[in-house]
């Protein structure tokens, strides 16, 4: 007993005569023709030959979207191949524009759904729109060439040393979609160059615009395509992460740069602190340009620490990458997991049980509960992450006022100290108070190194002002006193 069966065949990538003998062979054939769309050059020889077929364009008008479409054809044609059933196998033939195994959803729906319904499946190809597009666009695929989806295109797929061509532009508001796209890669006024109906007489177009004109051109249809020619431009490539890995792998090969190459961890450790707060020094400016800058440094100094490694054979950035994608992944199961978060707090509270998941399937078991905290911070924000642990088992007051009691004595006990003249004694009382003052900017919500950092710049401001009117004044430090500094620095607090 022979099972049912669907004979997938393309009609090619526009003109009748690209129709190879063997599809229109089985089109003339066939007990029943059904055709994804009848928007297609070809349809014009099956009407001269008196072929009857079924258009699925109806289904275009049913459906929000093109998925539900190709679904909805999909389950149309396996329908149909059933109700046939064995007694006439090959009385199916779905055709469809160029070649069905190029840029075509439905057969792809076909070949993973026929299998699980008996239904069989067979496959004959024809011309697809590349073949046109290779001879009437004039490049070679074999210098680097990429196929894109637009109604699926993203500019992390874009590489521009390679051609790229994308498909399924049917119009403008799709083609305004790949212009955003590109944009993210090549300058506004990138060349790039539309064809439409490539191959087919009398209908070819091939237009040559700006990127920023790319949704201005009318035209689209669904034999039109984007061309978007490959370029070594160094101003391209630079924005490529992979290039940033070739420069420095570069820089630390024995043809790079002697000082790069005879760096280390511990070398250049550093730089790694130093590249950190001039970062945070620009985003405390709220200076875009100098962010763009020194966030680059702070990455220059990940890739260097991780070229280091990657030469010895232990990892690589792209290790380092995928190790924290996984993270973020892992510990956002509100994003993309089926946990939920109402707000921020309980977002932080899923980071936190993922996070103690993970620490427990690497079986990182820590004897303290202070364990985990770099010894290597600031003392202020140490003193700050010391007593949000020790808060997390208990070891805390319950509410603000015995914080601030414990404020007073610690002051109390430094006054003591100063009086006693013990240097030692005094830089001990000053670190408890310091301690004290940190727990009670847990209390109120405010990071105490942000708030130093607030102060320390609004100190400087008021200071900036003080030297300001010496300047006008035309004196000097020494030519003044404590008094008129005092009142210029009240001047500089009424104007903040």
């Amino acid at each position: 007993m022979t099972a049912p069966k669907i004979t997938v065949v393309g009609l090619g990538s526009g003109d009748p005569d690209q129709l190879t003998l063997g599809v229109w062979r089985r089109l003339q054939k066939a007990e029943r023709v059904f055709v994804r769309t009848a928007q297609h050059p070809a349809m014009n020889l099956l009407h001269e030959s008196d072929i009857a077929y079924t258009s699925f364009d109806a289904l275009y008008e049913q459906h929000e979207s093109f998925p539900d479409v190709y679904k909805a054809i999909a389950e149309a044609l396996i329908a149909e191949a059933v109700s046939a059933g064995s007694a006439a196998p090959d009385s199916i033939i779905y055709a469809v524009p160029g070649h069905p195994m190029v840029a075509e959803r439905t057969v792809q729906l076909l070949r993973e759904q026929c299998p699980g319904t008996g239904v069989g499946l067979q496959i004959i190809g024809g011309e697809s729109f590349l073949d046109q597009a290779f001879v009437s666009l004039g490049f070679d695929p074999i210098e680097g060439f990429a196929l894109l989806d637009a109604s699926e295109l993203q500019s992390f797929q874009i590489q521009p040393q390679l051609h790229t061509l994308i498909g399924q532009v049917y119009d403008a508001f799709t083609a305004s979609d790949v212009k955003l796209a590109l944009m993210e890669r090549y300058p506004d006024d990138f060349e790039v160059i539309v064809g439409h109906s490539l191959g087919v007489k009398g209908e070819q177009r091939i237009l040559r615009v700006p990127l920023y004109e790319l949704d201005r051109t009318p035209g689209y249809g669904n034999l039109s395509l984007i061309w978007v020619p490959r370029t070594d431009d160094p101003a391209l490539r630079n924005r490529s992460f992979e290039r940033l890995h070739e420069i420095v792998s570069i820089l630390r090969s024995p043809e790079g740069c002697p000082w790069d190459r005879e760096q280390t961890h511990q070398s250049i450790r550093k730089n790694f602190i130093e590249e950190l707060y001039e970062s945070l020094e620009a985003i405390d400016n709220d200076d875009p340009d100098a962010m763009q800058e020194e966030f680059g440094d702070v990455i220059l100094q990940v890739m260097l620490h991780s070229q280091m490694e990657e030469e010895t054979g232990a990892f690589s950035v792209y290790d380092v990458i995928q190790s924290l994608n996984e993270k973020l992944i892992f510990r956002h199961p509100h994003v993309f997991g089926d946990q939920s978060a109402a707000d921020s707090q309980e977002a932080l509270g899923n980071w936190e049980q993922m996070k103690a998941e993970e620490k427990r399937r690497k079986g990182e078991n820590r004897e303290s509960a202070l364990d985990g905290i770099p010894p290597d911070l600031p003392a202020l924000m140490k003193a700050y992450k010391l007593q949000k642990k020790a808060a997390k088992v208990g070891f805390d007051w319950d509410e603000l006022e015995p914080v601030l009691s414990k404020i007073e004595e610690e002051l109390a006990e430094l006054r003591e100290a100063i009086a006693g003249k013990d240097q030692e004694e005094q830089a001990a009382e000053l670190g408890d108070l310091l301690f004290a003052v940190v727990n009670a900017s847990r209390f109120i919500h405010a990071d105490p190194e942000e708030a130093l950092t607030r102060t320390n710049k609004k100190f400087r401001s008021r200071f900036a002002y003080i030297e300001e009117q010496l300047r006008i004044s035309g004196k000097k430090f020494d030519q003044t006193d404590l008094t008129e500094m005092d009142r210029w620095w009240e001047e500089a607090k009424r104007q903040s």
